[in-house]
């Protein structure tokens, strides 16, 4: 069975693998900029017959693979920056750079798909079409995705009529407290967008002992914390989970002193694009008639972040199949939406495909109990990691032979 065949192939260089993840691992890089990782990784795949392509606005980088047969193209996306937390594995291969850690598992993804690239190379008179490899930086939070599209490193028709956008994209994230070896995704709605929301409440300051002469603002925030929990209960169909949740409040300097101000900051995760259109409109309009009863002024901003993660059903029936042709393969169809966000989100706007999850807890562990993404203590069974580059190299073979069939 084809699977099989490829797994059979990840597990032949599973020590090559294994020593780009540590390598990676121990010498993380924060945001848009990850240099020397994409180094790392043009070093492990330098001797195969790939062309890379480079943007202006990060150190993403497309590595394509040509086939030796006419095809459609097929895109395989890792992303490869860190998060700035301190690590606490105790690993050989921990950190090297103090404030920072691999702590959701990119290095692990850039592993697996320079795995799925040195397979697949190997396969290249075979295939159908043509594969394209995306390393790409600034995913936690800096839209490297949204930076390479609009660099054209996805394709278009601004580039050219010799690269136009593939016809298929697929994705794999490792879930650390999830069944060793389960590939898990759904169709539709996979992951929320994630929006960061900020209402400023202004009032006037004054004595504490005094709040008759003020208008005190922190209040009014308390009362526009507890309404927002209202208008996601009231406001909005509770079959469509939604999520608005205030992490942060800034006020005052004393004791003894009203503040002018109050800043909350918080999140907005929606799973569909009409709610997260809506909901800034309903939050302006609580906060500002709130304040507006206490004569006090309230202004919201709303930063955009990562769309929602929406997968293509055919995709997700492509990446199941792939799954079962390996013998050993289990496939779990997720009933619901994670409210975390991904900005594989962007890509997938513009081209139909799916992520998919895969996990990475120690086989034979209780996987409940395992650390989780951005976790300090996140630990990862490496021994799952030719299993993910296979099921890459899978959906990309599948694709180019078979189409959404």
């Amino acid at each position: 069975m084809l699977t099989r065949q490829l797994l059979d192939d990840a597990r032949a260089i599973a020590d090559r693998i294994t020593a780009l993840r540590r390598a990676i691992h121990a010498d993380p890089e924060l945001g848009l900029e990850t240099p020397r990782t994409l180094a790392k990784v043009r070093a492990e795949l330098a001797d195969l017959p790939l062309e890379w392509r480079e943007g202006s606005s990060t150190t993403g980088a497309v590595a394509v693979l040509n086939g030796g047969k006419a095809g459609p193209a097929v895109l395989l996306r890792g992303d490869m920056d860190a998060l700035p937390m301190a690590e606490e594995t105790g690993l050989d291969f921990a950190s090297t750079i103090p404030g920072r850690m691999h702590a959701c598992g990119h290095d692990t993804h850039t592993a697996m798909l320079a795995g799925a690239a040195r397979i697949l190379a190997a396969r290249k008179d075979d295939l159908a079409g043509e594969v394209r490899f995306m390393f790409q930086p600034g995913e936690e939070g800096f839209h490297g995705a949204r930076f390479m599209i609009e660099d054209g490193l996805l394709g278009g028709a601004e580039e050219g009529p010799d690269w136009p956008l593939p016809q298929a994209a697929f994705a794999l994230h490792i879930m650390p407290n999830s069944p060793h070896g389960v590939i898990a995704s759904r169709p539709g709605a996979l992951m929320a967008a994630a929006d960061m929301l900020r209402i400023t409440v202004t009032g006037r300051g004054g004595h504490a002992s005094m709040p008759h002469d003020t208008r005190d603002p922190v209040p009014v925030a308390c009362e526009i914390v507890t309404a927002l929990q209202a208008l996601v209960t009231r406001r909005f169909n509770a079959a469509e989970a939604m999520v608005v949740t205030i992490t942060r409040m800034d006020a005052g300097s004393a004791h003894n002193v009203i503040p002018n101000e109050v800043t909350l900051q918080g999140t907005i995760r929606t799973l569909s694009n009409e709610r997260r259109a809506e909901v800034p409109a309903a939050i302006r309009h609580l906060a500002e008639q709130i304040a507006e009863a206490h004569e006090c002024a309230a202004t919201v901003a709303i930063e955009p972040g990562f769309p929602v993660t929406l997968n293509d059903e055919r995709a997700i029936a492509l990446g199941e199949a792939v799954t079962r042709e390996d013998q050993d393969g289990q496939f779990q169809l997720l009933a619901d939406p994670i409210m975390g966000a991904e900005d594989f989100s962007y890509v997938l706007q513009k081209v139909p495909g799916a992520m998919f999850f895969l996990g990475v807890a120690k086989e034979g562990t209780d996987w409940r109990h395992a650390c989780g993404i951005h976790s300090s203590r996140m630990m990862v069974d490496e021994s799952v990691l030719p299993r993910g580059a296979a099921f890459l190299a899978g959906c990309a073979v599948r694709f180019l032979d078979r189409g959404w069939d």
